[in-house]
């Protein structure tokens, strides 16, 4: 009985559509793993934090760490080929209540990134139009000391409620869109690339110094960039400290190329192609972090000036190398990396959502599939509400967004590989190398969260910022909301 009540519960709530292909799943992990953030963090984050030395070793060794616990996805998608991905995952192996835990934490790691592209909109139209200021019009306030004005709000929230339209209408036609987009970024990215290889403007002195600054000690003593050396980060502590503080954020900077399970029942390809889009994803997401970052620095004499006076380094950079037409070419990479990530993880969450609701961890509404385009339409609502938030709150909330998202991220990793051990004793089916690469995907796991959430004594930039701590203390409250709602399915056995 429980069974056909099951089936038929399946039945109203519709399924979804196979209409993917390997072309477009890889257009949906890479638009996911590059955003906003390889092209506006090498100013914000990277090169202070980092240096063009740590930022390399850190994002090396983060895409080394994701493939490893990529094997942990491609060993379980084909046990379970269906949306919801590690939720689907945990689930099997660990039981409703972990499963809700992690579930709830991936969200997190895939809506915030949606905002988080949404705000970098405003940004990217500010550094192209000069002094012409086109969006600073209407009323404006004031949040962290940015300034954020009507039209900045207006123009993020029609981009995220045309992108949410196109994931309603049809997963083909958003993923079609997705691959024009990831197309256009790798060309852009590339053409960048050569331009800082081959321009005689680019110069390995500049890259100094090479393992990043203590930007506030900085900025509070009026540093020039001939005396930050003073403030560079040196000796063991000052390299390790600038190589972790991008290393902690790699779950969030990788972020991405674990959608590919969570669009599963849409594949029309065979699994055993998972684990090669996989890796190809986090390999073009590792160069453009390491590329954009060191032809930032490369072709600026005087970047540590431009990152503390709040420039966009990469944007300038480009100018400096091609004229008008690198900040073109910045301009429409940039757009095409906020546009796919806005794409690719409105497909993620709302997918996840579905997934949720249809066993019985969300309400109903959230599992309802639309007659017409075969899309988890209510999941997809959702997804557009919270992701306005992101023009409301502006671009000062990008560093809190990436936290989230790196500890969800995390969470969802570790369940991943614990899963892929559990199955792998269960059904005796997977090699010692496998084996070994779970077992590892675990310990990096902690160890992202570990270095996310403790403050470690001599690791400086490394943990959660205050506001962080207190997004995640409200996406926790919200979630006990969710669960609280769905106790009568949490009380019944696994």
């Amino acid at each position: 009985m429980r069974k056909q009540e099951d089936n038929n519960q399946n039945e109203n709530k519709g399924s979804l559509k196979r209409s993917l292909s390997p072309m477009h799943v890889w257009a949906i992990a890479f638009g996911c793993v590059i955003g906003w953030g390889s092209f506006i963090n090498p100013g914000k984050k990277f090169l202070p934090n980092s240096g063009v030395a740590g930022t390399a070793i850190a994002m090396f060794l983060g895409a080394l760490v994701m493939i490893i616990i990529a094997f942990s996805y491609a060993y379980m998608v084909p046990k379970h080929p269906k949306a919801g991905g590690e939720f689907t995952f945990t689930k099997a192996c660990f039981g409703k209540r972990m499963a809700f835990v992690c579930g709830w934490f991936l969200v997190a790691a895939y809506l915030t990134n949606v905002p988080m592209n949404s705000t970098a909109i405003g940004m990217i139209v500010d550094g192209l139009d000069g002094s012409a200021d086109i969006l600073k019009f209407g009323f404006h306030y004031n949040i962290a000391g940015f300034d954020i004005y009507m039209g900045e709000m207006m123009l993020a929230m029609f981009i995220l409620i045309l992108f949410g339209w196109l994931n309603i209408i049809g997963v083909k036609k958003a993923a079609f869109v997705q691959t024009i987009l990831a197309s256009m970024l790798v060309i852009c990215v590339f053409t960048l690339c050569i331009a800082g290889l081959v321009s005689a403007k680019a110069n390995g002195i500049n890259m100094q110094p090479v393992w990043g600054f203590d930007k506030k000690a900085a900025m509070a003593a009026n540093a020039t960039t001939s005396e930050i050396g003073n403030y560079a980060h040196k000796g063991t502590a000052g390299i390790l400290s600038a190589i972790l503080a991008t290393f902690a954020i790699a779950p969030w900077a990788y972020v991405g190329f674990d959608a590919i399970p969570q669009a599963a029942e849409e594949f029309k390809f065979p699994y055993k192609k998972v684990i090669f889009i996989m890796v190809i994803a986090i390999a073009f997401g590792c160069f453009v972090y390491i590329s954009n970052n060191t032809v930032a620095a490369a072709a600026l004499e005087n970047w540590p000036d431009r990152v503390m006076a709040g420039e966009w380094v990469l944007l300038v950079a480009a100018e400096e190398l091609l004229g008008t037409f690198g900040k073109v070419l910045v301009g429409l990479g940039v757009s095409c990396a906020v546009l796919s990530g806005i794409m690719g993880f409105y497909l993620a969450s709302s997918r996840l959502m579905y997934s949720m609701s249809r066993d019985g961890y969300l309400p109903d509404w959230f599992g309802k599939v639309d007659k017409k385009y075969g899309t988890p339409k209510n999941a997809m609502l959702f997804c557009i509400l919270v992701s306005l938030s992101g023009p409301i709150l502006g671009r000062e909330a990008l560093g809190w967004f990436v936290d989230m998202s790196a500890i969800g991220a995390s969470i969802g990793y570790f369940f991943t590989c614990a899963s892929t051990l559990v199955t792998a004793k269960r059904d005796g089916d997977a090699s010692p190398f496998l084996k070994i690469m779970a077992a590892v995907g675990v310990c990096f796991s902690i160890a992202f969260m570990i270095l996310q959430l403790v403050p470690i004594p001599g690791l400086s930039g490394v943990h959660f910022g205050t506001e962080s701590y207190i997004m995640l203390g409200a996406w926790i409250v919200i979630g006990a909301v969710f669960y609280a709602t769905q106790w009568k399915h949490f009380r019944t056995n696994d």
